[in-house]
């Protein structure tokens, strides 16, 4: 049975933070808001949470195409090649932000991303994911909870998503509504700009 914990965005209680970061840390699943839709996240160094998450989303680990929740651009070095200044230039410009930048990976990816050539990286602009990153101390791994139904594609009451993920996941936090509209995916593994997903983030920036 998953708990729900009422965070509030504008100023989040430390304590509910720590609640939400210590089943984290114990290898627990966690949905939480973000800038854009609600997420479904866990901590990037606990691989047996990677691997429920993969099977959640009936995917194969190893190929799952999630993102690093990152806090700022300081955790960049961890997981991305070195990035070019230009590139640094738009991170720093868009993020935090409803963007998702594909960057080249490194050799320090956690083991069961060792073969992925390219990482997602995320730093969304809700000071509630954001609040969780900084105490948990590093990046958690991080899909969006699609809805079945097609016309609603997110959902974003966080009661509705208690009551369809209650038996998956450990906490989901109620943040207030969410949004319906994913990030916006762009590639920068290649120097130019490259849309992959058009969503919340506008494109004019581009």
């Amino acid at each position: 049975m998953a708990k729900l914990i009422r965070i509030y965005e504008d100023n989040p209680n430390p304590k509910e933070i720590h609640k939400v970061v210590e089943v984290l840390k114990a290898g627990g699943l966690v949905i939480y808001p973000t800038d854009t839709v609600y997420g479904l996240g866990c901590d990037i160094t606990n691989t047996r949470a990677l691997e429920r998450i993969a099977r959640i989303k009936n995917v194969k680990l190893e190929k799952a195409n999630f993102s690093f929740i990152c806090k700022d651009l300081s955790n960049l070095s961890d997981y991305v090649k070195q990035i070019d200044n230009s590139t640094f230039k738009l991170l720093k410009r868009t993020l935090p932000g409803p963007y998702t930048f594909i960057l080249p990976g490194n050799n320090n990816l956690p083991t069961v991303f060792k073969k992925k050539k390219t990482v997602g990286i995320r730093v969304p602009n809700n000071a509630i994911s954001l609040a969780l990153v900084e105490a948990l101390g590093n990046p958690i791994v991080s899909t969006s909870i699609r809805d079945e139904d097609e016309v609603i594609e997110y959902t974003t009451d966080p009661e509705l998503i208690l009551e369809k993920w209650d038996k998956l996941v450990d906490i989901v936090i109620d943040g207030g509504y969410g949004d319906n509209i994913p990030s916006t995916i762009i590639d920068l593994t290649e120097g130019e700009p490259v849309l992959v997903r058009e969503g919340k983030g506008s494109t004019d920036i581009f």
